[in-house]
């Protein structure tokens, strides 16, 4: 399971990691980076989502219905 976790830095920016847990603890982690804006830290939240994205299966596969279209 992946999530995103936000924190504090010693510098007072905000940073954004993804996180992996299995069975409870945090296995892995993707540092995405970090912000000092609100603008700065939205744009880091869609980065971090497209990376947990990028790891899931499509419960259907769009472009076989897009090809009978065609």
């Amino acid at each position: 399971m992946a999530f995103i976790r936000k924190f504090k830095t010693g510098s007072g920016n905000i940073g954004v990691q993804v996180c992996y847990k299995e069975q409870g603890k945090v296995v892995r982690t993707v540092h995405v980076g970090s912000a000092q804006s609100e603008i700065g830290l939205n744009k880091l939240m869609k980065k971090a989502q497209k990376i947990i994205d990028a790891d899931k299966n499509p419960l259907f596969d769009l472009n076989k219905y897009d090809e009978r279209l065609k």
